[in-house]
């Protein structure tokens, strides 16, 4: 083997590595490519207001709550620090086993606070913010729970874009998805393009993006970007909040040990984002961290498979 041809497979390897370091924490940009996160997050938390709440239940289901009522919950430069924050925290939850991703006051989320926007106009700033949100819901998506995002109201742009860093959705019955970025000279810089074209398809997502479409409950059920409609409730004793039959409805995806959970959606991350070859192997990988472990042994001694 030639020197070069060493050097190149050294390289080769070395960028394989760092593929795979990336993708099992979940970041999509580093250092390799001039971002610099903290420097970043320092620019980003100027801009204040609002803030992203989170509380872990018992039953193992968080409640992550994006809180800027008076902008209709718009993300803030300080908001979208919360929110790789609260990323991080739900990163390290060993007993989470499901999230829901909701607005306050219902609304779920109309994208940037357009005062924080008009400061960072310019493309490096703008560069940057796409990077630092990009890494954000990349990493939501790939948290070990299984998550929904529950649209009350208005998802719009940037909301529009967080719904889809979701597992799935459930839109209230007078909801709407829309992604009004062609309206404003844009393109989705989220991530949101991407992840719509994998949920709906390439046509379903042109169509979305290209007419800047208002998607009711009947609309993203026909296309795929829905995965059912809650109807709120009426207030009288016994009712059910959408939070609650939100909670009601995922519980059907989260009965059972956190690990298996976790093991569940690192297979279906896998297969989603690797080669077919390389989600075989993490596939045989994850199994094996499961058989003969506690919760199969039960089952087995238990029949209740």
């Amino acid at each position: 083997m030639t020197a070069e041809l060493r050097d190149s497979s050294r390289e080769i390897l070395h960028h394989y590595v760092i593929l795979l370091q990336r993708q099992s924490s979940g970041f999509v940009y580093s250092s390799t490519h001039g971002f610099n996160q903290n420097e970043v997050r320092e620019k980003l938390q100027a801009f204040t207001g609002g803030s992203i709440d989170l509380l872990k239940q018992d039953s193992g289901i968080a409640v992550l709550t994006i809180n800027n009522p008076s902008r209709m919950n718009a993300f803030s430069g300080s908001m979208m620090v919360e929110l790789e924050e609260r990323v991080s925290q739900l990163e390290s939850w060993t007993d989470g086993k499901g999230l829901i991703v909701c607005g306050a006051a219902g609304t779920f989320c109309s994208g940037s606070d357009l005062n924080a926007v008009k400061a960072i106009c310019n493309p490096q700033d703008g560069m940057k913010m796409c990077m630092f949100m990009q890494d954000a819901l990349t990493r939501l998506l790939r948290l070990p729970l299984v998550s929904v995002a529950l649209v009350e109201g208005r998802a719009l742009g940037g909301g529009a874009e967080l719904t889809t860093a979701c597992d799935f959705r459930l839109m209230a019955s007078d909801s709407v998805i829309q992604f009004v970025h062609k309206h404003m000279g844009l393109v989705p810089g989220w991530g949101g393009a991407a992840r719509l074209v994998h949920i709906v398809g390439s046509q379903n997502a042109l169509k979305l993006l290209g007419g800047a479409l208002k998607v009711d409950n009947q609309f993203g059920l026909q296309i795929g970007l829905a995965d059912g409609v809650l109807e709120a409730s009426q207030i009288k004793q016994g009712a059910e909040s959408l939070i609650q039959q939100a909670e009601n409805w995922l519980s059907c995806y989260t009965k059972g040990p956190a690990p298996v959970i976790h093991a569940l959606k690192k297979v279906v991350l896998s297969g989603r984002e690797l080669l077919l070859l390389d989600a075989l192997r993490t596939e045989k990988d994850v199994f094996g961290t499961v058989w003969g472990g506690p919760a199969n042994l039960q089952a087995l001694a238990s029949k209740t498979y």
